[in-house]
């Protein structure tokens, strides 16, 4: 039970980070004040009537549509640069690295090759002779 609400923990924190450093840019078309078309990222479907405005005379300055698009902007500070560290900061990860290699290496190997050469011989059975059977 714990591993699964640790799954549902981290996606939720995932996607909440994913939300936050997005830029999101919602365009409505409006007509007649009624919404006709809403779109995120992207420009809004018209409903046609702006055509027929252009052609009227420019008496009719005022249109029966309208546009609107806002932009929520996302979090830009959250990128650090890997490549801008100091002295210190690149000796510790110099000598964490070099100790983390290293910690999965044999120190002492002794090596014993048994390949070539072959088990002694049995003179006797032991096993009648000392009526020990494996069942």
């Amino acid at each position: 039970m714990k591993a699964i609400l640790n799954q549902i923990l981290s996606s939720i924190l995932a996607l909440l980070v994913l939300l936050s450093t997005v830029s999101w840019t919602v365009d409505k078309h409006i007509c007649m004040g009624k919404v006709v078309d809403v779109a995120f990222f992207a420009n809004a479907k018209t409903c046609g009537m702006e055509v027929d405005s252009m052609g009227m005379d420019s008496a009719f300055e005022k249109s029966c549509c309208d546009d609107e698009s806002f932009t929520l902007q996302g979090q830009e500070d959250l990128k650090t640069s890997f490549f801008d560290l100091d002295l210190k900061q690149q000796l510790f990860l110099a000598s964490y690295t070099y100790s983390y290699i290293n910690l999965f290496q044999d120190v002492a190997t002794s090596t014993t090759s048994l390949l070539g050469h072959p088990p002694p011989l049995l003179d006797k059975d032991y096993q009648v002779l000392y009526e020990t059977f494996l069942i």
